[in-house]
């Protein structure tokens, strides 16, 4: 009972990770950077968000580690 629950928490948060990360904006800054360069400067950049689904990601990182090891105990 307590491994089924358990196994069910990690894939939601393991579901919810993947979400978060796919979900923020890339930091790349190479050809696609340079062309986007001037339209984040004429109409900004969500920054706000990126800075809220990086701490998602951070929360949802860490339950997954403490479920993997809650996993690997029972």
């Amino acid at each position: 009972m307590l491994k089924s629950l358990l196994l069910f928490l990690q894939i939601f948060v393991a579901l919810a990770l993947i979400a978060s990360i796919l979900l923020q904006s890339s930091r790349s800054a190479g050809v696609s950077g340079v062309i986007a360069g001037g339209a984040e400067s004429l109409f900004g950049k969500k920054k706000g968000l990126d800075e809220f689904l990086a701490k998602i990601s951070t929360g949802l990182a860490a339950a997954f580690f403490i479920f993997t090891l809650l996993l690997s105990l029972v």
